[in-house]
Formats: structure tokens, C-alpha cells, sequence
């Protein structure tokens, strides 16, 4: 199941100084951060922002050779999420015929602000990020009986422990 989102907002993450992108549920309220590169959150910042430079920029240019073309994005669709790095795929139709393309989601979405393609997020995405983020808050992502004895032990642990063993 997928599903269908829009930019809430493009920040600078305090903490590791990066571009982060916010997703939105449009029926609902999950959230999906994304981090992502500088160039490409000017890509997108300045399109939401509707920022025209005298000459195209990569993402322009691809629209505009896609144009051209007879090139239609259908959706983008951020599909996956593995050791902490999104994928996504452009789904188009080119002379009737229906493709996929592997893309970073900042490309993807940079593509869709300029085509109004719909933004989808798979629903397995959304987990395994709100397993990211628990791990990152320190919140046990294993809600079960053992993984609560387990974040108890650990969070019981002094620093000081660690060095009474040999490794």
C-alpha cells in the first residue's frame, strides 16, 4: 500500500547541518523526513519558492528534454529504505509504454514539483523510518516484553561498565 504525500517543508537539520526534506500524509498525519543533499534541496526550495533562472538548471533541463519527448511522470514513489538511505523510483509513459526508473528521492521529487507528478511512500517505508527514528531517540523499536527488558538493562548500564571487560 502506498501513500500519497506532499512537502510539508525543505529545513537544515540542526543537528547534523544538512538539508532535510519533510513528507506529509495528504489523508492524514505521518511524517517522513528525508535527508538530503544541498543542490538538491535548492532544486527543490527554489521551485516550491517559484525561483526562475535565465538558464535551466539539471532538473528543468530533464523536464524540458522529457517534454519534448512526450514524456509523462505518472507518480514518484519513495519505495525503500536500507541502511539509512531512501530509494525511490519515477514511474513514466513514453509512447504508451509504461517504465520505472531507480532515482535518489531528492531527484525524484525535484522532478515532480516541476511536472505535478503525486508524491507516494510505500507503507513499509513509513515503518522501517519510525524504526530509524525510535533508535535515533533512543526509544526501543521492539515494543514486545523482551525488547522492554531489554532497553530497562540498557539504559541501566553506567558508561563505567563498559570497561571492567576485555574485548
Amino acid at each position: 500500500m502506498q501513500k500519497a504525500m506532499t512537502i510539508s517543508s525543505v529545513n537544515m537539520d540542526q543537528v547534523t547541518n544538512s538539508p532535510i526534506i519533510i513528507l506529509k500524509e495528504i489523508e492524514g498525519d505521518q511524517t517522513l523526513p528525508i535527508w538530503i543533499g544541498l543542490l538538491e534541496a535548492t532544486a527543490i526550495a527554489s521551485e516550491i519558492e517559484g525561483v526562475k533562472f535565465s538558464r535551466p538548471m539539471t532538473h528543468d533541463l530533464l523536464k524540458n528534454i522529457m517534454d519534448k519527448m512526450d514524456i509523462k511522470i505518472n507518480k514518484i514513489e519513495i519505495c525503500d529504505l536500507r541502511d539509512n538511505t531512501y530509494y525511490a523510483l519515477i514511474h513514466l509513459t513514453n509512447k504508451g509504454k509504461t517504465q520505472t526508473i531507480d532515482s535518489r528521492p531528492s531527484d525524484a521529487i525535484a522532478l515532480a514539483l516541476r511536472t505535478q507528478a503525486p508524491i507516494f511512500v510505500s507503507d513499509e517505508v513509513l515503518r522501517k523510518s519510525k524504526q530509524v527514528e525510535a533508535a535515533r531517540e533512543g526509544v526501543a523499536a521492539d515494543k514486545s516484553e523482551q525488547g522492554k527488558k531489554w532497553q530497562d538493562v540498557l539504559e541501566k548500564l553506567d558508561p563505567e561498565d563498559f570497561g571492567k571487560y576485555k574485548m
